[in-house]
Protein backbone atom coordinates (compact mmCIF):
# COMPACT_ATOMS: atom_id res chain seq x y z
CA UNK A 1 0.00 0.00 0.00
CA UNK A 2 0.99 3.14 -0.98
CA UNK A 3 1.70 6.34 1.25
CA UNK A 4 -1.13 8.49 -0.70
CA UNK A 5 -3.04 5.54 0.26
CA UNK A 6 -2.52 5.14 4.00
CA UNK A 7 -2.57 9.06 4.47
CA UNK A 8 -4.99 10.06 6.95
CA UNK A 9 -8.15 12.46 5.50
CA UNK A 10 -7.47 15.75 7.49
CA UNK A 11 -4.01 15.33 6.26
CA UNK A 12 -5.37 16.10 2.94
CA UNK A 13 -5.26 19.61 1.21
CA UNK A 14 -8.22 20.36 -0.34
CA UNK A 15 -8.09 21.81 -4.23
CA UNK A 16 -8.29 25.15 -5.15
CA UNK A 17 -11.34 26.72 -7.13
CA UNK A 18 -9.63 26.33 -10.45
CA UNK A 19 -8.83 22.82 -9.50
CA UNK A 20 -12.28 21.66 -8.66
CA UNK A 21 -15.49 22.02 -10.76
CA UNK A 22 -18.54 24.57 -9.25
CA UNK A 23 -20.84 21.93 -9.26
CA UNK A 24 -18.87 19.07 -8.09
CA UNK A 25 -20.37 18.16 -4.66
CA UNK A 26 -18.56 19.75 -1.44
CA UNK A 27 -16.29 16.73 0.34
CA UNK A 28 -18.09 15.51 3.64
CA UNK A 29 -21.22 15.74 2.12
CA UNK A 30 -23.65 12.71 1.46
CA UNK A 31 -25.35 12.63 -1.73
CA UNK A 32 -28.89 11.73 -1.20
CA UNK A 33 -30.57 8.86 -2.95
CA UNK A 34 -32.29 9.36 -6.28
CA UNK A 35 -36.00 9.41 -6.48
CA UNK A 36 -37.14 7.01 -8.38
CA UNK A 37 -40.09 8.49 -10.29
CA UNK A 38 -43.00 6.58 -11.70
CA UNK A 39 -42.61 5.10 -15.47
CA UNK A 40 -45.71 6.65 -16.68
CA UNK A 41 -44.57 10.01 -15.85
CA UNK A 42 -41.10 9.82 -16.85
CA UNK A 43 -39.33 12.37 -19.54
CA UNK A 44 -39.57 10.72 -23.30
CA UNK A 45 -38.82 12.01 -26.86
CA UNK A 46 -41.36 12.72 -29.09
CA UNK A 47 -39.93 10.57 -31.48
CA UNK A 48 -40.00 7.84 -28.92
CA UNK A 49 -42.45 4.31 -29.91
CA UNK A 50 -45.67 4.74 -27.92
CA UNK A 51 -46.68 1.97 -25.54
CA UNK A 52 -47.66 -1.33 -26.64
CA UNK A 53 -46.41 -0.96 -30.30
CA UNK A 54 -44.02 -2.87 -31.62
CA UNK A 55 -41.51 -2.89 -34.40
CA UNK A 56 -41.41 -5.31 -36.87
CA UNK A 57 -38.41 -7.39 -37.84
CA UNK A 58 -36.12 -6.43 -40.72
CA UNK A 59 -36.44 -7.78 -43.96
CA UNK A 60 -32.93 -8.97 -44.42
CA UNK A 61 -33.20 -8.81 -48.53
CA UNK A 62 -34.04 -5.05 -48.54
CA UNK A 63 -33.16 -3.56 -45.06
CA UNK A 64 -32.28 -0.32 -46.25
CA UNK A 65 -35.31 0.52 -48.77
CA UNK A 66 -36.36 2.23 -52.46
CA UNK A 67 -37.79 5.66 -51.88
CA UNK A 68 -41.06 3.89 -53.98
CA UNK A 69 -41.10 1.40 -51.29
CA UNK A 70 -44.15 1.74 -48.92
CA UNK A 71 -42.81 2.26 -45.41
CA UNK A 72 -43.14 -1.03 -43.06
CA UNK A 73 -46.10 0.23 -41.06
CA UNK A 74 -47.68 0.63 -43.94
CA UNK A 75 -51.15 -1.23 -44.55
CA UNK A 76 -53.43 -1.51 -46.52
CA UNK A 77 -56.48 -2.21 -45.09
CA UNK A 78 -55.98 0.78 -42.88
CA UNK A 79 -54.41 3.08 -45.59
CA UNK A 80 -54.59 6.68 -44.93
CA UNK A 81 -56.79 8.64 -47.49
CA UNK A 82 -55.59 9.38 -51.14
CA UNK A 83 -54.74 12.70 -52.18
CA UNK A 84 -55.66 12.21 -55.65
CA UNK A 85 -59.90 13.10 -56.05
CA UNK A 86 -62.20 10.17 -56.94
CA UNK A 87 -62.59 12.24 -60.65
CA UNK A 88 -58.64 12.59 -60.85
CA UNK A 89 -56.77 15.21 -61.87
CA UNK A 90 -57.43 16.99 -64.78
CA UNK A 91 -55.25 16.83 -67.57
CA UNK A 92 -53.72 19.36 -70.06
CA UNK A 93 -53.66 18.19 -73.46
CA UNK A 94 -52.36 20.93 -76.18
CA UNK A 95 -53.69 19.07 -79.31
CA UNK A 96 -53.90 20.73 -82.58
CA UNK A 97 -57.79 20.23 -82.79
CA UNK A 98 -57.88 23.45 -80.19
CA UNK A 99 -57.24 26.88 -81.75
CA UNK A 100 -53.81 28.00 -80.01
CA UNK A 101 -55.46 30.89 -78.29
CA UNK A 102 -57.61 28.63 -76.47
CA UNK A 103 -54.59 26.33 -75.51
CA UNK A 104 -52.70 29.31 -74.10
CA UNK A 105 -55.45 30.81 -72.39
CA UNK A 106 -55.99 27.68 -70.33
CA UNK A 107 -51.71 27.42 -69.76
CA UNK A 108 -52.34 31.06 -68.56
CA UNK A 109 -54.90 30.27 -66.05
CA UNK A 110 -53.04 27.21 -64.43
CA UNK A 111 -50.49 27.78 -61.59
CA UNK A 112 -46.96 27.59 -63.07
CA UNK A 113 -46.28 24.59 -61.03
CA UNK A 114 -49.30 22.96 -62.59
CA UNK A 115 -48.83 23.30 -66.42
CA UNK A 116 -47.57 20.35 -68.42
CA UNK A 117 -43.97 20.39 -69.73
CA UNK A 118 -43.72 20.71 -73.39
CA UNK A 119 -44.27 18.40 -75.37
CA UNK A 120 -41.20 18.72 -77.60
CA UNK A 121 -38.27 17.95 -74.76
CA UNK A 122 -34.83 20.00 -75.79
CA UNK A 123 -32.21 17.48 -75.89
CA UNK A 124 -29.78 17.69 -73.51
CA UNK A 125 -26.22 18.31 -76.43
CA UNK A 126 -28.16 20.60 -78.00
CA UNK A 127 -28.43 24.49 -77.10
CA UNK A 128 -31.48 26.56 -76.97
CA UNK A 129 -31.96 29.82 -78.13
CA UNK A 130 -30.62 32.99 -76.42
CA UNK A 131 -32.98 33.85 -73.12
CA UNK A 132 -32.64 37.58 -74.44
CA UNK A 133 -33.28 37.01 -78.02
CA UNK A 134 -36.24 35.12 -77.48
CA UNK A 135 -38.32 37.62 -75.04
CA UNK A 136 -37.53 40.45 -77.30
CA UNK A 137 -38.97 38.69 -80.19
CA UNK A 138 -42.04 38.00 -78.05
CA UNK A 139 -41.91 41.54 -76.72
CA UNK A 140 -42.19 43.11 -80.48
CA UNK A 141 -44.85 40.28 -81.44
CA UNK A 142 -46.95 41.85 -78.41
CA UNK A 143 -46.20 45.22 -79.43
CA UNK A 144 -47.41 44.74 -83.08
CA UNK A 145 -51.05 43.14 -81.19
CA UNK A 146 -51.64 45.13 -78.66
CA UNK A 147 -51.07 48.64 -80.80
CA UNK A 148 -53.48 47.12 -84.08
CA UNK A 149 -56.12 47.17 -81.17
CA UNK A 150 -56.17 43.34 -80.05
CA UNK A 151 -57.60 42.79 -76.62
CA UNK A 152 -55.12 42.14 -73.71
CA UNK A 153 -56.04 39.01 -73.32
CA UNK A 154 -55.75 37.37 -76.52
CA UNK A 155 -51.84 39.46 -76.58
CA UNK A 156 -50.46 38.22 -73.70
CA UNK A 157 -52.20 34.64 -74.89
CA UNK A 158 -49.33 34.83 -77.81
CA UNK A 159 -46.54 36.30 -76.33
CA UNK A 160 -47.09 32.49 -73.91
CA UNK A 161 -47.11 30.63 -77.18
CA UNK A 162 -44.21 32.24 -78.56
CA UNK A 163 -42.00 31.70 -75.30
CA UNK A 164 -43.02 27.99 -74.71
CA UNK A 165 -42.74 27.03 -78.45
CA UNK A 166 -38.71 28.08 -78.32
CA UNK A 167 -38.62 26.06 -75.23
CA UNK A 168 -39.27 28.90 -72.28
CA UNK A 169 -41.69 27.62 -70.36
CA UNK A 170 -41.68 28.73 -66.94
CA UNK A 171 -42.52 32.54 -68.23
CA UNK A 172 -45.27 35.09 -67.05
CA UNK A 173 -46.40 38.18 -69.44
CA UNK A 174 -47.84 40.86 -68.69
CA UNK A 175 -49.95 43.45 -70.48
CA UNK A 176 -51.10 46.95 -69.79
CA UNK A 177 -52.19 49.53 -71.97
CA UNK A 178 -48.90 50.88 -73.02
CA UNK A 179 -46.38 48.59 -71.44
CA UNK A 180 -45.81 45.02 -72.16
CA UNK A 181 -43.44 42.70 -70.15
CA UNK A 182 -42.46 39.29 -69.80
CA UNK A 183 -40.66 37.65 -66.93
CA UNK A 184 -38.56 34.24 -67.35
CA UNK A 185 -37.59 32.01 -63.94
CA UNK A 186 -35.04 29.73 -65.43
CA UNK A 187 -35.57 27.47 -61.77
CA UNK A 188 -36.25 27.94 -58.36
CA UNK A 189 -32.58 29.05 -57.09
CA UNK A 190 -32.06 30.73 -60.20
CA UNK A 191 -32.27 34.45 -60.93
CA UNK A 192 -35.33 35.49 -63.29
CA UNK A 193 -34.67 37.45 -66.22
CA UNK A 194 -37.43 40.12 -66.91
CA UNK A 195 -38.09 42.05 -70.32
CA UNK A 196 -40.06 45.55 -71.31
CA UNK A 197 -41.28 47.14 -74.14
CA UNK A 198 -43.50 50.54 -74.23
CA UNK A 199 -46.01 50.69 -76.96
CA UNK A 200 -46.12 54.36 -78.03
CA UNK A 201 -47.59 54.43 -81.62
CA UNK A 202 -51.01 52.71 -82.67
CA UNK A 203 -52.33 52.21 -85.54
CA UNK A 204 -55.16 50.70 -87.12
CA UNK A 205 -54.22 48.23 -90.09
CA UNK A 206 -55.88 44.45 -89.51
CA UNK A 207 -54.38 43.06 -92.47
CA UNK A 208 -50.58 43.02 -90.48
CA UNK A 209 -52.55 42.09 -87.83
CA UNK A 210 -53.62 38.66 -89.47
CA UNK A 211 -50.04 37.95 -90.55
CA UNK A 212 -48.50 38.65 -86.95
CA UNK A 213 -51.70 35.86 -85.92
CA UNK A 214 -50.46 33.52 -88.44
CA UNK A 215 -46.79 34.31 -87.60
CA UNK A 216 -47.47 32.85 -83.81
CA UNK A 217 -49.57 30.29 -85.27
CA UNK A 218 -47.03 28.64 -87.09
CA UNK A 219 -44.47 29.36 -84.04
CA UNK A 220 -46.79 27.51 -81.67
CA UNK A 221 -47.30 24.30 -84.29
CA UNK A 222 -46.02 21.45 -82.42
CA UNK A 223 -47.26 18.93 -84.62
CA UNK A 224 -44.58 19.66 -87.93
CA UNK A 225 -41.37 19.35 -86.32
CA UNK A 226 -39.49 19.57 -90.41
CA UNK A 227 -41.44 22.70 -90.65
CA UNK A 228 -40.71 24.35 -87.26
CA UNK A 229 -39.50 28.44 -87.11
CA UNK A 230 -36.27 28.78 -86.27
CA UNK A 231 -35.83 32.33 -84.08
CA UNK A 232 -33.93 33.92 -87.43
CA UNK A 233 -36.95 33.12 -89.77
CA UNK A 234 -39.08 34.35 -87.05
CA UNK A 235 -37.12 37.68 -86.90
CA UNK A 236 -37.46 37.80 -90.71
CA UNK A 237 -40.79 37.39 -91.14
CA UNK A 238 -41.32 39.81 -88.61
CA UNK A 239 -39.55 42.13 -90.05
CA UNK A 240 -41.85 41.57 -93.86
CA UNK A 241 -44.80 42.20 -91.41
CA UNK A 242 -43.51 45.46 -90.34
CA UNK A 243 -42.80 46.93 -93.89
CA UNK A 244 -45.89 45.17 -95.42
CA UNK A 245 -47.59 47.96 -97.24
CA UNK A 246 -51.36 48.87 -96.53
CA UNK A 247 -53.56 46.42 -98.79
CA UNK A 248 -55.59 50.05 -99.67
CA UNK A 249 -54.46 53.23 -100.65
CA UNK A 250 -54.94 56.65 -99.59
CA UNK A 251 -57.74 57.84 -101.62
CA UNK A 252 -59.52 54.11 -101.15
CA UNK A 253 -59.90 54.99 -97.59
CA UNK A 254 -61.48 58.50 -98.09
CA UNK A 255 -64.16 57.04 -100.59
CA UNK A 256 -64.84 54.26 -97.89
CA UNK A 257 -65.51 57.41 -95.64
CA UNK A 258 -67.74 58.69 -97.73
CA UNK A 259 -69.54 55.45 -98.28
CA UNK A 260 -69.92 54.79 -94.64
CA UNK A 261 -71.15 57.87 -93.68
CA UNK A 262 -73.46 57.49 -96.99
CA UNK A 263 -74.77 54.30 -95.85
CA UNK A 264 -75.47 55.60 -92.60
CA UNK A 265 -77.44 58.43 -93.44
CA UNK A 266 -79.96 55.02 -95.65
CA UNK A 267 -80.20 53.93 -91.88
CA UNK A 268 -81.64 56.55 -90.51
CA UNK A 269 -84.03 57.48 -93.54
CA UNK A 270 -82.19 59.52 -95.58
CA UNK A 271 -82.23 59.77 -99.86
CA UNK A 272 -79.85 59.90 -102.00
CA UNK A 273 -79.37 63.69 -101.29
CA UNK A 274 -78.69 62.99 -98.14
CA UNK A 275 -76.24 60.21 -99.13
CA UNK A 276 -74.29 62.45 -101.00
CA UNK A 277 -73.91 65.27 -98.95
CA UNK A 278 -73.22 62.82 -95.99
CA UNK A 279 -70.43 61.62 -97.79
CA UNK A 280 -68.88 64.83 -99.05
CA UNK A 281 -69.15 65.98 -95.05
CA UNK A 282 -67.16 62.71 -94.19
CA UNK A 283 -64.65 62.60 -97.13
CA UNK A 284 -63.93 66.52 -96.37
CA UNK A 285 -63.87 65.41 -92.22
CA UNK A 286 -61.13 62.49 -93.46
CA UNK A 287 -58.55 64.66 -95.62
CA UNK A 288 -58.99 67.68 -92.73
CA UNK A 289 -57.89 64.71 -90.29
CA UNK A 290 -55.49 63.15 -92.10
CA UNK A 291 -53.82 66.86 -92.28
CA UNK A 292 -53.71 67.35 -88.74
CA UNK A 293 -52.22 64.23 -88.38
CA UNK A 294 -49.27 65.01 -90.59
CA UNK A 295 -48.64 68.22 -88.63
CA UNK A 296 -48.80 66.33 -85.33
CA UNK A 297 -51.90 66.92 -83.68
CA UNK A 298 -52.59 64.59 -81.01
CA UNK A 299 -56.01 63.05 -82.23
CA UNK A 300 -58.37 64.49 -80.12
CA UNK A 301 -57.88 67.30 -81.97
CA UNK A 302 -58.41 64.94 -85.19
CA UNK A 303 -61.96 63.70 -84.34
CA UNK A 304 -62.78 67.15 -83.25
CA UNK A 305 -61.74 68.62 -86.89
CA UNK A 306 -63.52 65.40 -88.69
CA UNK A 307 -66.74 65.97 -87.00
CA UNK A 308 -67.32 69.66 -88.24
CA UNK A 309 -67.62 69.28 -91.84
CA UNK A 310 -70.74 66.73 -91.56
CA UNK A 311 -72.28 69.09 -89.18
CA UNK A 312 -71.93 72.31 -91.42
CA UNK A 313 -73.11 70.76 -94.40
CA UNK A 314 -75.92 69.76 -92.29
CA UNK A 315 -76.29 72.94 -91.17
CA UNK A 316 -76.25 74.52 -94.66
CA UNK A 317 -78.87 72.43 -96.32
CA UNK A 318 -81.40 73.11 -93.47
CA UNK A 319 -80.54 76.88 -94.01
CA UNK A 320 -81.42 75.96 -97.87
CA UNK A 321 -84.95 74.46 -96.91
CA UNK A 322 -86.59 77.04 -99.18
CA UNK A 323 -84.69 75.21 -102.37
CA UNK A 324 -84.09 71.80 -101.57
CA UNK A 325 -86.24 69.71 -98.81
CA UNK A 326 -83.30 67.93 -96.89
CA UNK A 327 -83.29 66.27 -93.60
CA UNK A 328 -79.92 67.84 -92.07
CA UNK A 329 -80.08 65.59 -88.82
CA UNK A 330 -79.51 62.19 -91.28
CA UNK A 331 -76.84 64.49 -93.00
CA UNK A 332 -74.81 64.50 -89.75
CA UNK A 333 -75.76 61.20 -87.83
CA UNK A 334 -74.45 59.51 -91.02
CA UNK A 335 -70.80 61.67 -90.36
CA UNK A 336 -70.84 60.68 -87.14
CA UNK A 337 -71.22 57.18 -88.09
CA UNK A 338 -67.63 57.26 -88.99
CA UNK A 339 -66.29 58.74 -86.28
CA UNK A 340 -67.54 56.78 -83.24
CA UNK A 341 -64.75 54.81 -81.55
CA UNK A 342 -66.36 51.03 -81.87
CA UNK A 343 -63.12 49.46 -82.25
CA UNK A 344 -61.60 50.65 -79.13
CA UNK A 345 -65.03 50.18 -77.06
CA UNK A 346 -65.54 46.80 -78.16
CA UNK A 347 -61.65 46.11 -76.87
CA UNK A 348 -61.97 48.19 -73.68
CA UNK A 349 -65.32 46.32 -72.32
CA UNK A 350 -63.92 42.82 -73.41
CA UNK A 351 -60.79 43.79 -71.26
CA UNK A 352 -62.51 44.28 -68.33
CA UNK A 353 -64.80 41.46 -68.45
CA UNK A 354 -61.61 39.23 -68.91
CA UNK A 355 -60.31 40.62 -65.69
CA UNK A 356 -57.76 43.40 -67.48
CA UNK A 357 -59.05 46.16 -65.23
CA UNK A 358 -56.11 48.79 -65.60
CA UNK A 359 -55.96 47.89 -69.60
CA UNK A 360 -59.41 48.36 -69.87
CA UNK A 361 -60.00 51.56 -67.90
CA UNK A 362 -57.82 53.13 -69.99
CA UNK A 363 -58.76 52.04 -73.27
CA UNK A 364 -62.27 53.04 -72.27
CA UNK A 365 -60.51 56.51 -70.92
CA UNK A 366 -59.67 56.72 -74.53
CA UNK A 367 -63.15 56.41 -76.03
CA UNK A 368 -63.84 59.16 -73.91
CA UNK A 369 -61.90 61.68 -74.90
CA UNK A 370 -62.52 60.59 -78.29
CA UNK A 371 -66.32 60.65 -78.11
CA UNK A 372 -65.35 64.65 -75.76
CA UNK A 373 -63.30 65.34 -79.56
CA UNK A 374 -66.67 64.51 -81.27
CA UNK A 375 -68.99 66.10 -78.88
CA UNK A 376 -66.72 69.58 -79.21
CA UNK A 377 -66.98 69.72 -83.00
CA UNK A 378 -70.53 69.09 -83.57
CA UNK A 379 -71.60 71.51 -80.95
CA UNK A 380 -69.23 73.85 -82.21
CA UNK A 381 -71.42 73.70 -85.39
CA UNK A 382 -74.41 73.12 -84.09
CA UNK A 383 -74.07 76.79 -81.96
CA UNK A 384 -73.27 78.20 -85.08
CA UNK A 385 -76.30 77.13 -86.57
CA UNK A 386 -78.67 78.04 -83.53
CA UNK A 387 -76.96 81.63 -83.81
CA UNK A 388 -78.11 81.73 -87.82
CA UNK A 389 -81.13 80.82 -86.69
CA UNK A 390 -81.01 77.21 -88.72
CA UNK A 391 -84.28 75.53 -88.11
CA UNK A 392 -82.60 71.72 -86.59
CA UNK A 393 -85.75 69.40 -86.09
CA UNK A 394 -84.31 66.58 -83.08
CA UNK A 395 -87.39 64.26 -84.37
CA UNK A 396 -86.35 64.54 -88.69
CA UNK A 397 -84.77 61.63 -88.72
CA UNK A 398 -86.82 59.33 -86.80
CA UNK A 399 -90.09 60.44 -89.05
CA UNK A 400 -89.43 58.09 -92.05
CA UNK A 401 -90.85 54.68 -92.52
CA UNK A 402 -88.91 51.34 -92.04
CA UNK A 403 -87.59 50.26 -95.57
CA UNK A 404 -85.94 47.29 -94.73
CA UNK A 405 -84.54 46.19 -98.26
CA UNK A 406 -82.70 49.18 -98.47
CA UNK A 407 -81.53 49.53 -95.28
CA UNK A 408 -80.21 45.98 -95.34
CA UNK A 409 -78.16 46.61 -98.55
CA UNK A 410 -76.88 49.82 -96.46
CA UNK A 411 -75.99 47.72 -93.89
CA UNK A 412 -74.03 45.82 -95.54
CA UNK A 413 -72.24 48.99 -97.29
CA UNK A 414 -71.58 50.16 -94.27
CA UNK A 415 -69.85 46.98 -93.14
CA UNK A 416 -68.08 46.80 -96.22
CA UNK A 417 -66.59 50.38 -96.12
CA UNK A 418 -65.88 50.01 -92.24
CA UNK A 419 -63.46 46.87 -93.25
CA UNK A 420 -61.49 48.76 -95.90
CA UNK A 421 -60.58 52.07 -93.26
CA UNK A 422 -59.82 49.11 -91.00
CA UNK A 423 -57.19 47.87 -93.67
CA UNK A 424 -58.31 44.33 -93.33
CA UNK A 425 -57.14 41.32 -95.35
CA UNK A 426 -59.20 40.85 -99.05
CA UNK A 427 -60.12 37.95 -98.10
CA UNK A 428 -62.55 38.51 -95.00
CA UNK A 429 -64.17 41.65 -96.62
CA UNK A 430 -67.12 39.49 -98.03
CA UNK A 431 -67.93 37.62 -94.66
CA UNK A 432 -67.66 40.47 -92.58
CA UNK A 433 -69.92 42.17 -95.08
CA UNK A 434 -72.70 39.45 -94.42
CA UNK A 435 -72.05 39.50 -90.91
CA UNK A 436 -73.31 43.04 -90.83
CA UNK A 437 -75.99 42.45 -92.88
CA UNK A 438 -77.14 39.92 -90.33
CA UNK A 439 -76.50 41.87 -87.35
CA UNK A 440 -78.88 44.87 -89.14
CA UNK A 441 -81.74 42.10 -89.93
CA UNK A 442 -81.71 40.93 -86.10
CA UNK A 443 -81.98 44.22 -84.99
CA UNK A 444 -84.81 45.00 -87.48
CA UNK A 445 -86.31 42.17 -86.52
CA UNK A 446 -86.50 42.78 -82.69
CA UNK A 447 -87.08 46.40 -82.77
CA UNK A 448 -88.96 47.73 -85.48
CA UNK A 449 -90.99 44.20 -86.11
CA UNK A 450 -91.25 43.03 -82.49
CA UNK A 451 -91.38 46.37 -80.75
CA UNK A 452 -88.38 45.20 -78.69
CA UNK A 453 -86.13 48.21 -76.62
CA UNK A 454 -83.39 49.60 -78.92
CA UNK A 455 -80.98 48.57 -76.19
CA UNK A 456 -81.85 44.68 -76.09
CA UNK A 457 -82.02 44.17 -79.86
CA UNK A 458 -78.73 46.04 -80.29
CA UNK A 459 -76.87 43.64 -77.74
CA UNK A 460 -79.03 40.70 -79.27
CA UNK A 461 -77.70 41.71 -83.08
CA UNK A 462 -74.34 42.37 -80.98
CA UNK A 463 -74.07 38.45 -79.70
CA UNK A 464 -75.01 37.02 -83.22
CA UNK A 465 -71.78 39.23 -84.33
CA UNK A 466 -69.31 37.92 -81.73
CA UNK A 467 -70.62 34.40 -82.48
CA UNK A 468 -70.37 34.55 -86.07
CA UNK A 469 -67.07 36.17 -85.81
CA UNK A 470 -65.57 34.28 -83.24
CA UNK A 471 -66.34 30.58 -85.60
CA UNK A 472 -64.89 32.45 -88.35
CA UNK A 473 -61.94 33.49 -86.61
CA UNK A 474 -61.54 30.00 -84.75
CA UNK A 475 -61.98 28.01 -88.58
CA UNK A 476 -59.03 30.75 -89.91
CA UNK A 477 -56.89 30.10 -86.93
CA UNK A 478 -56.96 34.67 -87.16
CA UNK A 479 -58.11 37.13 -84.87
CA UNK A 480 -62.18 38.09 -84.20
CA UNK A 481 -61.10 41.25 -85.08
CA UNK A 482 -61.76 41.96 -88.57
CA UNK A 483 -64.68 39.46 -88.28
CA UNK A 484 -66.76 41.34 -85.94
CA UNK A 485 -65.25 44.99 -85.43
CA UNK A 486 -66.90 46.25 -88.91
CA UNK A 487 -69.90 44.15 -88.59
CA UNK A 488 -71.00 46.10 -85.63
CA UNK A 489 -70.83 49.41 -87.41
CA UNK A 490 -74.89 49.35 -88.45
CA UNK A 491 -75.37 49.25 -84.37
CA UNK A 492 -73.40 52.00 -83.58
CA UNK A 493 -75.19 55.02 -81.96
CA UNK A 494 -74.65 57.42 -84.13
CA UNK A 495 -78.55 59.20 -84.29
CA UNK A 496 -79.05 59.20 -80.33
CA UNK A 497 -75.54 60.81 -79.96
CA UNK A 498 -76.59 63.32 -82.97
CA UNK A 499 -80.04 64.22 -81.24
CA UNK A 500 -78.19 64.44 -77.93
CA UNK A 501 -75.76 66.77 -79.08
CA UNK A 502 -78.54 68.87 -80.07
CA UNK A 503 -80.68 69.23 -77.59
CA UNK A 504 -77.60 70.42 -75.39
CA UNK A 505 -76.81 73.08 -78.16
CA UNK A 506 -80.69 73.66 -77.83
CA UNK A 507 -80.42 74.92 -74.13
CA UNK A 508 -82.46 71.32 -73.50
CA UNK A 509 -79.88 69.84 -71.20
CA UNK A 510 -82.05 67.15 -69.58
CA UNK A 511 -83.09 66.00 -72.70
CA UNK A 512 -79.98 66.23 -74.18
CA UNK A 513 -78.79 63.93 -71.19
CA UNK A 514 -81.02 61.30 -71.89
CA UNK A 515 -79.86 60.86 -75.11
CA UNK A 516 -76.86 60.97 -74.25
CA UNK A 517 -77.22 57.89 -71.79
CA UNK A 518 -79.50 55.91 -74.20
CA UNK A 519 -76.08 56.29 -76.47
CA UNK A 520 -73.70 54.99 -74.30
CA UNK A 521 -76.53 52.24 -73.31
CA UNK A 522 -76.68 50.92 -76.58
CA UNK A 523 -72.70 51.21 -77.07
CA UNK A 524 -72.09 49.23 -74.08
CA UNK A 525 -74.44 46.57 -75.00
CA UNK A 526 -73.07 46.09 -78.42
CA UNK A 527 -69.67 45.58 -76.34
CA UNK A 528 -70.98 43.34 -73.79
CA UNK A 529 -73.18 41.44 -76.62
CA UNK A 530 -70.01 40.90 -79.11
CA UNK A 531 -68.22 39.69 -75.85
CA UNK A 532 -71.24 37.27 -74.74
CA UNK A 533 -71.05 35.78 -78.16
CA UNK A 534 -67.61 35.01 -78.21
CA UNK A 535 -67.89 33.21 -75.02
CA UNK A 536 -71.09 31.58 -76.01
CA UNK A 537 -68.65 30.22 -79.16
CA UNK A 538 -66.64 28.07 -76.65
CA UNK A 539 -69.72 26.00 -76.41
CA UNK A 540 -68.82 24.76 -80.30
CA UNK A 541 -65.30 24.89 -79.94
CA UNK A 542 -63.19 21.81 -78.49
CA UNK A 543 -61.42 23.21 -75.59
CA UNK A 544 -58.20 21.85 -74.12
CA UNK A 545 -58.73 19.96 -70.45
CA UNK A 546 -61.66 19.03 -68.89
CA UNK A 547 -61.89 22.54 -67.29
CA UNK A 548 -60.97 24.51 -70.64
CA UNK A 549 -60.45 28.16 -69.39
CA UNK A 550 -60.26 28.64 -65.93
CA UNK A 551 -62.05 32.00 -64.71
CA UNK A 552 -61.52 33.64 -61.31
CA UNK A 553 -63.86 32.70 -59.03
CA UNK A 554 -65.74 35.08 -56.50
CA UNK A 555 -68.50 34.95 -54.10
CA UNK A 556 -70.83 38.53 -53.93
CA UNK A 557 -67.93 40.60 -54.34
CA UNK A 558 -65.20 39.17 -51.92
Amino acid sequence: MTDRETEAPEDRKPQSDEARSAFTQPIGTVAPAPVVEEESASTTSEFALPEGFSVPPADPVESEGSAFTPPRTYSAKQSPPAFTPPHGIPVVRLTKEAPWQDRMRTMLRLPVAERPAPEKPQKEDEAGPAVPRVLDLTLRIGELLLAGGEGAEDVEAAMFAVCRSYGLDRCEPTVTFTLLSITFQPSLVDDPVTASRTVRRRGTDYNRLAAVFRLVDDISDEDDEAAAISLEDAYRRLAEIRRNRHPYPGWALTGASGLLAGSASILVGGDLIVFVAAAIGAMLGDRLAWLCAGRGFPEFYQFTVAAMPPAAIGILLTMAHNYVDVRASAVITGGLFALLPGRALVAGVQDGLTGFYITAAARLLEVMYFFVGIVVGVLIMLYVGVQLHAQLNPDAALSGTPRPYWQIASSMALSLAFAVLLQQERSTVIAVTLNGGVAWVIYGAMHNAGGISPVASTAAAAGLVGLFGQLFSRYQFASALPYVTAAIGPLLPGSATYFGLLAIAQSDVDKGLVSLSKAAALAMAIAIGVNLGGEISRLFIKSPGAEGRRAAKRTRGF
